[in-house]
């Protein structure tokens, strides 16, 4: 094997050298004990995303067109306040947010159940921060999951 293998090119990454080097990592959920695919799995990062956005774009209206008159300016607040609030309120009862539920995924806790209120607390704070959301761990968490002990899983 060549030196430049075992580092790994800049476009496959560490990973992918590993992998061909015979490293098994499994699939994203195998060490939390759930399924490879379907009802259960680990949600995939385009649907989290398009979840985060979904619900941001409709605190966002709700901001803008009903809390500040219009006013573009302080909407920008209002919208994260409105969306701290939906998370921890939606999360915290239910299991997930209305972005969330449209997109088929729930935030259960690492062993399967519900999260507890100061959980669904925390990890919705980690998560107005925006930075634990952009690092992940190798069964696709985002820090905030990690830390509150979540995980987004499927239910579709």
């Amino acid at each position: 094997m060549d030196n430049r293998q075992a580092i790994g090119s800049w476009l496959s990454g560490p990973r992918a050298a590993a992998e061909e080097m015979g490293v098994d990592f499994g699939y994203p959920g195998q060490r939390l004990g759930l399924p490879q695919e379907g009802p259960g799995s680990v949600a995939r990062f385009g649907r989290r995303l398009g979840a985060v956005a979904l619900d941001w774009v409709g605190c966002q209206l709700i901001a803008y067109g009903l809390i500040t008159g219009g006013d573009l300016a302080a909407a920008g607040n209002w919208t994260l306040a409105l969306f701290v609030s939906l998370s921890i309120l939606t999360v915290g009862t239910v299991g997930f947010t209305p972005g969330k539920r449209l997109l088929g995924l729930r935030v259960v806790s690492e062993n399967g159940g519900r999260l507890g209120i100061g959980r669904v607390v925390l990890r919705t704070l980690l998560l107005a921060v925006v930075i634990p959301a952009l690092i992940w761990d190798r069964d696709g968490r985002g820090l905030h999951d990690r830390l509150s002990r979540a995980v987004q899983v499927r239910i579709q």
